[in-house]
């Protein structure tokens, strides 16, 4: 019942148009029984039908945000959830997980400001970012947030010097190499690393608390955590002999947010839970939190864009097509060149279409050829200007990682939310 009442709150007191970080953000669509998001985006298509204005637009379904927080809860009831900001920062999004009771992964100054604007506490922030400008590291301790994370001698020195009443928590060197975006070769300490290290902010009098790690976004082994927990406990244990009692673990990001996943989020939930009660058993006095991003916010966020141009293709007597769309890498679609499944639309047409299918490029609205959207080759039917495609799980490390290059707008999100919670 609280989900119901925190996320109808945003409906009452919210703005009713805001302006947070670019985006062009109506007022949140109340859904009544009977009605759903799908339901709004096929109104949305037949009233830029009936007009020449045909944006692409972005609608939200913050039903499913809470949804995902309930199943994140119930699958990992030791682990306290810190929203990973970057994944998706809209004002909507962070207001429901903040009024939810998550905390919130913040890795800049900029997030920092934003979380905190919101009213949220700074003992539910972690700066979790190793390698701090020391600007954002003075700012950070102004306002209070004392979470924050290292993985190198020199930045404990900065922070010695800047923060010294910080709560360091050490990141450790993880094997990513079969995630989606493998993130070690950039951050984390090997375990051979950290004896120094803790023994350098112990001269320095800076308190280390706890240790951390990331899988890497898109974890597709769930063995990759049972590794990463017992290395864990092994700097844990470290810290004790070196005077670094900790109490604190962040068992970092990683957990899939699409259905299709190569490792379900509740394979991953049964490996996390095995390796914690064995490695940090409850009454250990442990405090276990993660990162999650992708979990919570790709189902949210729904894409839907216009065919605005089509050019047939010959070669070698096959027969290609090319269509050109009013959304794309610069706009939302930045994210899906690098992932390493296809994503598929959903066709909307307003005539039925032939069976047969073409290889067929999706090219976004910019003059740059960069701007595609996945693949080169899909199999598509032929579709015509003024079609539509719809494209699902769009809500991860899209509105983050979008810009207005060569004066395209980014597309209006449209927020819903049902009035009953299941």
């Amino acid at each position: 019942m609280l989900a119901k009442r925190t996320c109808l709150q945003i409906l009452s007191e919210g703005p009713k148009e805001v302006e947070s970080s670019g985006e062009r953000q109506k007022q949140v669509i109340c859904l009544e029984p009977g009605t759903s998001a799908w339901m709004i985006i096929q109104e949305k298509i037949q009233e830029l039908l009936d007009s020449d204005e045909r944006d692409a637009f972005i609608v939200a379904d913050l039903g499913v945000l809470a949804e995902q927080h309930q199943h994140f809860l119930q699958l990992l009831p030791r682990v306290t959830p810190f929203y990973a900001v970057k994944c998706n920062n809209s004002l909507s999004v962070l207001q429901v997980l903040a009024n939810l009771g998550t905390g919130f992964d913040c890795a800049s100054r900029g997030e920092l400001e934003q979380v905190l604007k919101m009213g949220v506490a700074p003992t539910r922030i972690i700066y979790a970012n190793t390698c701090k400008q020391i600007s954002y590291i003075q700012y950070a301790a102004s306002q209070g947030v004392q979470l924050m994370t290292f993985d190198c001698e020199e930045e404990v020195i900065k922070v010695a010097k800047f923060h010294p009443t910080a709560r360091l928590v050490l990141r450790l060197y993880t094997d990513d190499s079969q995630s989606m975006f493998p993130l070690s070769a950039k951050f984390g300490a090997t375990l051979d690393q950290c004896h120094h290290l803790l023994s350098i902010a112990k001269d320095l009098r800076v308190t280390v608390v706890g240790t951390c790690f990331h899988v890497g976004s898109g974890c597709q082994t769930p063995e990759s955590f049972n590794k990463a927990i017992a290395d864990a406990r092994q700097v844990f244990d470290l810290g004790l002999q070196i005077g670094h009692p900790m109490n604190l673990l962040d068992i970092g990001g990683g957990f899939p947010g699409m259905k299709d996943s190569v490792s379900s989020f509740e394979e991953m939930a049964t490996v996390i839970n095995r390796a914690l009660d064995h490695y940090f058993p409850e009454g250990s006095g442990v405090e276990i939190i993660a990162e999650p991003g992708r979990f919570y916010a790709t189902k949210v966020c729904t894409a839907v864009l216009n065919i605005i141009g089509k050019k047939d293709v010959i070669k070698q007597g096959d027969r290609k097509l090319m269509y050109y769309v009013n959304d794309g890498f610069y706009t939302s679609f930045a994210i899906i060149r690098r992932e390493k499944e296809t994503r598929m639309p959903i066709v909307v047409k307003k005539f039925n279409y032939k069976p047969h299918r073409y290889l067929t490029t999706l090219w976004g609205p910019t003059c740059d050829a960069f701007d595609r959207l996945g693949p080169t080759d899909i199999l598509l039917p032929e579709l015509h200007v003024g079609d539509w495609l719809v494209f699902e799980d769009m809500g991860a490390y899209t509105h983050t990682l979008s810009s207005n290059f060569n004066g395209f707008a980014r597309p209006e999100m449209i927020f819903t939310i049902p009035s009953e919670l299941q």
